[in-house]
């Protein structure tokens, strides 16, 4: 007798293919028969009547950073939300950073780059090999396939962390690019908009996409440039930013071969909005050439970043004595006026998701502009204020990520395109307020993205949210309801499913509709309540 059996549901298979009315059968962790509806339905240990119900695989959120999270002992806490949302595998390791491989050496670098970490782990491993054993060890509540990150292998390898490393250091972080691949990471990410990776020349971005391409696994990039207009690039550039770092990228992809998957494709202020349009037929043009290239998005028009990305390298090099110069302080302030124009950004845009101080919970959920009135100060010298009293590891949301409200336009046209597929891009921590994307992407998408604005069938949106992301990173079995393929399944209601947004200050709630979750047959959430005491997760090789 099958150990369960799902019957009278919605089979939504993750191929893109219609609906269809049956049942379907789990034994030992997998996926057994799929029955139509009309005949004899089996008999099960566990049975769960699905009425009115949709069936579909589990949720792959193809653009995560829960893998600092997995590496902590309450990694179930932390990470219910995202279960709850009915997400089953989590791709980690993204836009540069992977926690391995590692080198205790050069452990503050993790600390000053990267705003992953909610609390500092034991870092017991030091190669990708060690790291994956080690979350096999602890136990996972959900699946994990890890990409390895740029920044990270040079952390590990090089010394160079600006401009071009000598030959010997890139030789060496190739050979531990090529490693960590081989133990199980399913690919190679870039963080270009960050340090060591904004000053990486495209020579070296080559080197490491042969060695991914050699190895058939794809490379995820964070873009040098998100917006019209960035630090990053000269001021003298003639064309927007975001979009000369799309053509490097995309040539860089042309050149090698390699598989790309551009993360987070977003247009970061009201004046980056236009570009929309021709960075998307930029990424068709590429296809049509034969370069294979896609985009991932979420379904929100703010972002999770930390507050020391408002402020110019230049000055950061001078921190902390910059916070107290006043010569400094006013080229600073002239540059943000004249930056938050031509982006189109106000200090409006800008709110506070974790202080990252003690006594300072009040604020979190808070714009800066709020917080400048409560302490009658100036945005810019409240901005300042917050960066040095944190030393600018206060978590931010910023806003008009692809629009804005009344102003969706731009978002919903990277949605609904047929190369996108669907993410969540969230940082999570214990305190502060919730990038609404951590309780609610996978249900916005597939309840009122098609209910209300019909951006997409459902089948669309459970398929680029379940099969097309496992085909994209290799993750051969799963994303997809067939025999055989393992037991990660979410049921829903089509009707009811939705994010519960937030309002003003007040954070967003739990989603609506997500009924029950299994991950590799375990039925970790039962009315829409997770249980934290099973970690049901694997590590996924590939």
């Amino acid at each position: 007798m099958p150990a369960t059996l799902i019957k009278n549901g919605t089979i939504i298979d993750g191929t893109g293919r219609r609906p269809f009315p049956g049942h379907l059968l789990m034994e030992d962790g997998l996926i057994g028969d799929l029955l139509p509806s009309g005949g004899d339905v089996p008999d099960a240990k566990t049975v769960i009547d699905a009425s009115g119900c949709a069936v579909s695989p589990g949720f792959i959120d193809m653009h995560s950073h829960a893998d600092w999270l997995l590496c902590l002992e309450e990694n179930p806490e932390l990470l219910t939300c995202l279960i709850e949302q009915g997400i089953t595998t989590v791709v980690g390791g993204n836009c540069g950073f992977s926690p391995a491989p590692y080198r205790e050496e050069t452990f503050f670098r993790f600390r000053q780059h990267t705003p992953l970490l909610a609390r500092i782990p034991d870092f017991t491993w030091q190669g990708m090999g060690e790291y994956l054993r080690r979350l096999e060890e602890l136990g996972l509540c959900l699946n994990l396939a890890e990409l390895v990150g740029h920044a990270s292998v040079r952390f590990a390898a090089a010394d160079t962390m600006r401009g071009r490393m000598r030959t010997e250091e890139l030789k060496s972080c190739l050979n531990v690019l090529d490693r960590s691949l081989d133990e199980g990471a399913c690919g190679l990410s870039f963080g270009l908009g960050y340090e060591p990776g904004m000053y990486s020349p495209l020579d070296e971005l080559e080197s490491f996409c042969s060695i991914a391409r050699r190895k058939n696994k794809p490379v995820t990039v964070h873009l040098k440039a998100l917006s019209v207009l960035s630090p990053t690039y000269p001021l003298t550039t003639l064309e927007a930013h975001n979009l000369l770092a799309l053509r490097e990228m995309v040539d860089v992809a042309r050149r090698t071969g390699v598989r790309l998957q551009l993360s987070h494709f977003i247009f970061v202020g009201r004046n980056s909005f236009w570009t929309a349009e021709r960075a998307i037929r930029m990424v068709e043009k590429a296809r049509s050439d034969g370069v294979d290239v896609m985009f991932d998005a979420f379904p929100y028009t703010c972002g999770n970043t930390t507050i020391s990305v408002m402020l110019p390298h230049w000055f950061l090099q001078h921190a902390p004595q910059a916070y107290r110069n006043t010569w400094l302080k006013l080229r600073l302030r002239a540059e943000l006026e004249i930056g938050f124009r031509l982006v189109g950004f106000t200090y409006k845009d800008f709110q506070v998701m974790d202080m990252a101080l003690a006594g300072y919970e009040d604020l979190n959920g808070l714009r800066i502009s709020e917080i400048a009135k409560r302490w009658r100060m100036s945005p810019f010298d409240t901005l300042l204020r917050i960066c040095e009293m944190s030393n600018g590891s206060t978590l931010m949301l910023f806003h008009t990520y692809s629009g804005e409200p009344g102003n969706n336009h731009v978002i919903e046209e990277v949605l609904s395109h047929n190369l996108c597929l669907f993410e969540t891009d969230v940082i999570i921590k214990p305190t502060g307020y919730p990038n609404p994307a951590a309780m609610g992407a996978f249900p916005l998408i597939c309840g009122p993205l098609v209910r209300n604005r019909r951006l997409f069938s459902l089948e669309h949106a459970v398929y680029h949210s379940t099969g097309a992301s496992a085909q994209r990173f290799g993750i051969a079995d799963r994303g997809v309801l067939q025999s055989g393929k393992a037991a990660d399944i979410v049921i829903f209601n089509p009707e009811t499913i939705s994010d519960t947004p937030p309002v003003g200050s007040k954070p967003p709630g739990k989603p609506s509709g997500i009924n029950h979750v299994f991950i590799n047959g375990v039925h970790v959430v039962r009315d829409g309540v997770y249980d934290s005491s099973k970690r049901a997760g694997q590590v996924l090789k590939t």
